[in-house]
């Protein structure tokens, strides 16, 4: 990957829905070139998908909770059942396996409290857990999706 590849990348971070003649344009390439490398970029699977950003408050989803669970069980059986689980839950918006003394970390969005308590209820009945907890965002102080790319002028 070279220069002119981080900043398409970092392009189409801020940006997805730009014409790949604006990308050229602003990566000093005709069109042909730089679709070619944003279509090799997408097969290498540096590009996984192109999305819409949705602001969570104006859909009703402003509550983000960070929850930790902690397992008495590391069987294989256990983890499948545990992806599984939190896979179907719309709520989950990421899940992270960690190290240290909480196993896993997820990241929630709901409405309010009271769809928590229910994705809360149904997340201890679908698996056998030691410990949850929860942590309530207050506030957002930043978000992005944009990894930091080395691009150089």
């Amino acid at each position: 990957m070279d220069n002119t590849d981080r900043k398409i990348l970092s392009i189409l971070q801020e940006d997805a829905s730009l014409s790949v003649a604006e990308i050229a344009s602003r990566v000093n390439l005709s069109q042909t070139p730089a679709w070619r490398r944003i279509q090799r970029l997408e097969e290498a699977g540096v590009i996984e998908r192109r999305v819409a950003l949705l602001n969570p408050d104006s859909i009703g989803l402003g509550l983000t909770v960070f929850v930790e669970i902690e397992t008495g069980d590391h069987s294989a059986e256990w983890i499948t059942g545990f992806a599984t689980a939190v896979s179907q839950m719309p709520e989950v918006m990421e899940v992270y396996r960690m190290a240290g003394d909480v196993d896993y970390l997820l990241r929630i969005a709901v409405g309010d409290m009271a769809a928590y308590d229910a994705f809360y209820r149904r997340l201890i009945e679908e698996v056998p857990l030691k410990n949850v907890t929860s942590r309530f965002a207050m506030e957002r102080v930043k978000s992005t999706t944009a990894y930091p790319l080395s691009v150089q002028a």
